[in-house]
């Protein structure tokens, strides 16, 4: 039987976005908020509410899903978003909009350092994102660039990008199979892959280092195939493994080559495959740089069509790994993964369309997604931790999984509701009663109060 509701006006104090105590507590691990006060932007010397206020105001909104400056105004007055993000004072939609006009690239160095200082405080296991290879155990930093679609829009840098739309081509640095991200950098969309990416490489490299100690792998793919990299990975002591781009060499002359050097394998009829290695003296490095190569050639498609010119396709790749090529290749196709992480900030943050007209401030709006995406994603893999209560304890809708997309982290943790009451100076937080996460957050929230093991972390100071 359909039950008919009725309505009525409480007065208690309500959150349906509970989580954003996950991310106060995560931002309190930083020191964002002294060093961003420090900072003096002309034509704001003396603000009234604290650039710290701002930045918090627009991770929040972020975390939530809703990095819009309009969506501030119904937090203004909301008790529990300005308690949990530490703010003193939330500032308006037309406030938000201004400061972060005004902040530029001022906050851009502040805030990468301190996202690789939460990550490496913070992360349950960063030696567990590492990938096993038979030349031993890395880190894995896959860097690549995904166009945000802005068509139809007067931004400023909004041009063709090469996927056929009117957009950005920002730039992304992933560390770890979790994806963390620890740089990014705001393009226009018609600036070429490569273009700048020889010193964001470099700065990534560093910020990496400043976050684990364990031998870390580059990979990018054939828009990034340049010498100019592979020297960054040589003068960063780091291996590599780089997708070739064959420009104008020929495809029977690898096939040849792959018939002498190359092992071959016959996964069905009228298909063969060679995998093997070779090594070429390139001018700049001392020693011969070597290519990891796979060499298909179809006499009958996929289909069982006979061609009367056989296919022949090529793949190869540049790589300081001492791997077999099969592992090589493996290895290589592993770095697809990071186009989950894309899809994570631009679908499940709704980071694609930026908000402003300004190319710096979206550069800034973008930089702090970075670290609002890193919040989430901390706020995932901890609740993957075996110690969170008993089994029984755990949601046991969410099957076994290695890592939560960042679409489940807002629906699960941070879209969780709870009513706020004060007595004796305490605040509470009540859950509901069929609240299925409710342990899980408890245990989260507990373990990010913690202090920092040891203190703060080695941080490179990073020089572009």
């Amino acid at each position: 039987m359909l039950v008919t509701y009725k309505f009525q006006e409480g007065s208690e104090s309500l959150s349906s976005h509970t989580g954003l105590g996950l991310a106060g507590e995560l931002l309190e691990r930083t020191e964002l908020k002294d060093r961003l006060s420090n900072v003096e932007l002309l034509g704001c010397k003396d603000p009234v509410i604290a650039h710290s206020d701002m930045v918090f105001s627009m991770i929040g909104l972020q975390c939530i899903g809703k990095p819009d400056y309009d969506a501030i105004e119904p937090f203004r007055k909301t008790p529990f978003f300005i308690q949990s993000l530490g703010i003193d004072r939330c500032p308006s939609s037309s406030a938000l909009r201004q400061r972060l006009d005004l902040v530029g690239d001022a906050f851009d160095g502040i805030i990468k350092e301190e996202s690789a200082r939460l990550i490496r405080n913070t992360a349950p296991d960063i030696k567990g994102v590492s990938v096993s290879t038979s030349d031993g155990v890395m880190i894995p930093l896959d860097v690549d660039v995904s166009p945000f679609d802005n068509s139809k829009t007067n931004k400023e840098g909004v041009s063709r990008t090469y996927k056929g739309h009117d957009g950005f081509a920002p730039i992304f640095a992933y560390l770890g199979r979790d994806g963390y991200l620890v740089n990014l950098e705001l393009r226009e969309g018609k600036q070429h892959c490569q273009n700048g990416t020889v010193g964001f490489l470099s700065e990534s490299i560093k910020y990496s280092k400043s976050i684990t100690d364990e031998v870390i792998l580059v990979r990018l793919d054939s828009g990034n195939d340049s010498l100019d990299n592979i020297g960054v990975c040589v003068d960063e002591d780091v291996e590599w493994i780089i997708k070739r781009n064959i420009r104008r060499e020929k495809k029977a002359d690898w096939l040849k080559i792959a018939k002498e050097v190359g092992q071959k394998s016959n996964p069905r009829k009228g298909k063969t495959v060679w995998r093997g290695e070779i090594y070429r003296n390139v001018a700049g490095f001392e020693k011969p740089l070597r290519i990891v190569f796979e060499v298909t050639e179809r006499s009958i498609d996929k289909k069982g069509q006979f061609l009367i010119v056989p296919d022949i396709e090529v793949d190869t790749y540049w790589t300081s790994l001492k791997v077999g090529p099969g592992e090589g290749i493996w290895l290589y196709h592993e770095h697809g993964e990071s186009e989950q992480f894309h899809s994570e900030l631009k679908s499940d943050m709704d980071l694609e369309r930026l908000p402003s007209g300004n190319f710096k401030t979206n550069a800034l709006v973008l930089l702090l997604g970075m670290l609002s995406y890193n919040i989430l994603r901390l706020c995932g893999q901890e609740s993957l931790r075996d110690d969170n209560g008993n089994e029984e304890d755990n949601p046991s809708y969410r099957g076994k999984a290695g890592r939560r997309r960042i679409r489940t982290v807002i629906q699960d943790l941070i879209y969780i509701a709870s009513h706020l009451t004060t007595t004796g100076r305490q605040w509470f937080l009540s859950f509901g009663k069929h609240c299925a996460w409710t342990k899980v957050w408890r245990s989260i929230y507990q373990r990010f109060k913690e202090p920092i093991p040891g203190g703060s972390p080695r941080m490179i100071p990073i020089r572009v």
